[in-house]
């Protein structure tokens, strides 16, 4: 044998290695997944094509479950097609979803989910090419218990960012009460019957301005490192924002993130619920609006990728009844939250408290305690950062009340432009690092 013909034997000896060793490392990418990455995922059928590149798990968006939908206690909505719209703050290679029946009382029988890009902003259409099948655990229909969510596989779609999808749901069986989010600021659809897979909207003549069953979307991202999780109430909730508009705070934060140079590329997950408040659950078991404390591991530790974590509350713990007239409690519920978080390591930025005067709620009285809660997070014995709301909207000759341009008229929320000057108080920078070891 010549000495040529020896290394060209080598070489494909080599090749081969080469080959197996790869044809190896793919095979158990298949099996090794773990929480927040994903290789190439289990095997599932041909319609839910799982993503087969590496990638990080980042929220897009979400809403917290925040009740019983009234009127869907016996039948929740059998025999329809939810197709809910929702607005993504970061884009990826794929996605999943997070379907909730915390409040039923029944088993949801779900048989048929889709996600697709919408074909245009607010419209129940999708757009060509990019619907998608949704399966769980393999499978194209799932049992969700009563008090539990699911997480579905992913689905092999490109997710633009600051984009509308669609995710369809379709129940044949009665199954009730419908959990629910009551105040998307968004517009979604129904149908009658089993509408999951039309590409067109011409079935979807009912509009809703809920998000039923869905939670949360997830995306597999090769440029985004992580979720901020903004826990609040309806001035993070954006329940005086413009309809369909995706001006709330957190939006104009996403933008922000996703655009300015040096920021920290983060998805933004709104866990946002008018009314609530830190220390007090609403009515009902499960309790409608359960308080920030009782929902804290639930809608903030326990979304997918997060990095830091944002706490907005505190207002209705002063305003409704009855009223919590003692600053020092509030301020240990907002110590509480920070470390729970703590314990996972995750950086706190807390916002102090906006003002309210003409509000129908005002009282002097409250004013006082809302300036003592202030005062505390100013001085750095709350959170680890804290973001100024509080000076940023109130009037200069009145710090007692709303900035007339960022009121929305009702003199406690914000108007488009003052959910804007919320998110550019931001200082993205706050968002970097690991939290302080105690406060």
């Amino acid at each position: 044998m010549t000495r040529r013909h020896g290394y060209a034997v080598l070489a494909a000896v080599l090749a081969v290695i080469v080959v197996i060793s790869a044809a190896i490392y793919v095979g158990v990418s298949r099996t090794d997944d773990g929480q927040d990455t994903l290789s190439s995922g289990p095997r599932t059928p041909r319609n839910s094509a799982n993503p087969a590149s590496a990638g990080t798990w980042v929220g897009t968006w979400s809403a917290s479950p925040a009740g019983a939908e009234p009127g869907t206690a016996r039948k929740g909505l059998a025999g329809r097609s939810v197709r809910n719209v929702m607005h993504t703050s970061v884009g990826g290679d794929g996605a999943r979803i997070t379907l909730s029946n915390l409040y039923g009382r029944t088993p949801l029988s779900i048989t048929h989910a889709s996600i697709a890009l919408a074909a245009a902003a607010n419209d129940p259409s999708a757009a060509p090419g990019t619907l998608r099948r949704l399966t769980f655990n393999g499978n194209t229909s799932v049992v969700i218990p009563p008090g539990q969510q699911v997480l579905s596989d992913a689905a092999r779609l490109q997710v633009p960012s600051d984009a509308d999808l669609l995710v369809t749901t379709f129940s044949p069986t009665a199954s009730g009460p419908v959990t629910y989010h009551p105040h998307a600021r968004q517009v979604s659809y129904v149908a009658a019957g089993d509408r999951t897979e039309d590409v067109t909207g011409a079935a979807y003549r009912q509009q809703s301005p809920y998000w039923r069953y869905l939670t949360a979307v997830d995306v597999l991202t090769h440029e985004t490192n992580g979720t901020v999780v903004v826990i609040g109430d309806s001035l993070t909730d954006g329940i005086t924002s413009t309809m369909g508009a995706n001006s709330r705070w957190t939006d104009v934060l996403a933008d922000r993130l996703r655009t300015e140079s040096g920021a920290p590329r983060y998805g933004v997950a709104n866990q946002g619920i008018s009314g609530n408040r830190i220390l007090s659950d609403g009515n009902g078991s499960p309790a409608d609006n359960p308080s920030g404390l009782s929902r804290f591991d639930r809608d903030v530790l326990g979304r997918t990728g997060v990095k830091a974590v944002v706490i907005a509350l505190g207002v209705n713990d002063i305003l409704r009844n009855p009223h919590q007239n003692d600053p020092d409690r509030i301020v240990e519920g907002l110590r509480e939250l920070t470390r729970q978080a703590h314990t996972r390591g995750l950086r706190v930025i807390g916002a102090t408290l906006m003002p309210f005067q003409g509000h129908r709620g005002y009282e002097p009285g409250l004013e006082a305690v809302r300036q003592a809660v202030n005062a505390e997070i100013r001085g750095g014995n709350v959170f680890d950062e804290a973001v100024d709301f509080d000076k940023a909207l109130r009037d200069p000759y009145n710090p007692r009340k709303l900035r007339s341009r960022y009121d929305s008229g009702d003199h406690l929320h914000p108007s488009d432009a003052g959910y804007e000057r919320m998110a550019q108080t931001f200082n993205l920078a706050q968002l970097r690092g690991s939290a302080a070891a105690e406060l």
